[in-house]
């Protein structure tokens, strides 16, 4: 599989995708049943709400050898801030209509928040203990 990874532009400061890249390379969640290796061609941002770019910058990966669109659950999900994109359909259906049904989209790579912690549990409880994270999260909300 040749993954072009499109990801939340609004959340690119606060998460590196290590976990994204972890359940990949793991092949959890949404890559459970991938029996193939797991390539990345390509990481990208929607290009900021709406999300229009983010076809465009589909079809360049899938012209640079991606057989499989994956958008990251910072969009469908809402992880890791709880809030789940309000265009995430319109923007799946536009890259399905410019790409087709000859390339995979796949619409999340983890499930839910939950299923993070689960992953990273330690990882995520120490960093919610820090000072760092408490004035991240009260500046967003």
């Amino acid at each position: 599989m040749k993954v072009g990874l499109i990801r939340c532009m609004q959340t690119e400061d606060m998460c590196p995708m290590t976990t994204d890249f972890k359940i990949m390379r793991e092949k959890k969640y949404a890559f459970e049943n991938v029996e193939e290796d797991i390539e990345v061609i390509g990481v990208n941002t929607c290009g900021g709400c709406p999300g229009k770019k983010a076809v465009t910058r589909a079809v360049e990966m899938v012209k640079r050898g991606a057989d499989t669109i994956v958008l990251a659950s910072c969009i469908t999900k809402g992880n890791p801030i709880g809030f789940a994109c309000p265009h995430a359909e319109q923007m799946k259906q536009a890259i399905f209509n410019k790409i087709g049904d000859t390339v995979r989209l796949i619409d999340y790579t983890i499930k839910e928040y939950s299923l993070i912690i689960k992953v990273e549990q330690e990882h995520i409880i120490s960093l919610l203990n820090t000072a760092l994270f408490r004035n991240m999260f009260n500046t967003l909300y």
